[in-house]
């Protein structure tokens, strides 16, 4: 197989939930160079028109859908859309804050848009690539607290620790229809969920003397994995959390140095 071949998504559909901006937008603009027809959904249909516009302009093929994660409506109406052979799972929120302090609207708003609505939306469209019987690719955006703890984001990292327990669960069940699931696990990517955070030098700082690669991502980071995930070159991997994050998870610096 070549290297093109291998990252080819000609052919294929794909359906971005949560491609207005930020990662998700650089998912499908990804997948749309790669030739796959890609829908484009979220809340925001004008910025999603703006951008399938330009994506069309460009030669690919690009639509968009209303996606709102809270109505079950919605979600059962894009996944009614057609039939799909790539799924991706970006939309999410979070609110920052101590744990003891969270209110049950905000907590039921966190798990309806990061959990409860990809969920509704995966069985939907997976039930669909079950029947077709002609396989598909399952893709869930998660976060470096898929894996590993941050304070003050507790039931953002609540979902996005399911998120990752649905990967490899489903990955053992829809395998044998030819099914692959997985997860990456961003760090810490520029968005406008933590641009203001991040615009604190000490965070900046904190990053810099902490993670092997001394920056914050960018979302065109996460789309390369992305991409090569629904492609022909990773038919054979499935159930994986992939980090893409600096290094944060599994390596740390110091300002120690050796004598010699």
């Amino acid at each position: 197989m070549t290297s093109a071949a291998a990252f080819s998504l000609s052919g294929k559909r794909a359906l971005i939930a949560g491609a207005s901006r930020g990662i998700g937008l650089a998912i499908a603009k990804s997948f749309a160079a790669n030739g796959a027809d890609t829908v484009l959904a979220a809340r925001s249909t004008e910025a999603l028109e703006t951008e399938a516009a330009a994506l069309r302009a460009q030669g690919f093929l690009a639509s968009t859908q209303f996606l709102d994660m809270e109505k079950d409506d919605s979600i059962d109406a894009a996944a009614a859309r057609g039939d799909f052979d790539i799924l991706v799972n970006v939309s999410g929120t979070n609110i920052r804050k101590r744990f003891e302090t969270y209110s049950p609207e905000e907590y039921e708003k966190i798990f309806q848009t990061n959990l409860h609505g990809l969920v509704r939306l995966t069985q939907k469209v997976g039930a669909r690539m079950v029947e077709r019987g002609q396989g598909g690719r399952i893709i869930h955006i998660g976060s470096l607290t898929s894996t590993s703890g941050l304070p003050y984001i507790t039931i953002y990292s609540m979902t996005k620790s399911a998120l990752a327990g649905l990967t490899r669960s489903l990955a053992a069940e829809w395998g044998r229809h030819n099914i692959t699931v997985n997860c990456i696990a961003p760090g810490f990517i520029i968005t406008d969920l933590n641009r203001q955070m991040w615009e604190a030098e000490t965070m900046k700082h904190w990053l810099n003397h902490t993670q092997s690669i001394p920056r914050t991502g960018i979302p065109e980071d996460i789309a390369p994995l992305a991409t090569f995930l629904a492609a022909p070159g990773a038919a054979y991997i499935t159930g994986q959390v992939i980090a893409v994050d600096g290094g944060s998870n599994n390596t740390k610096v110091w300002p120690f140095e050796p004598p010699n």
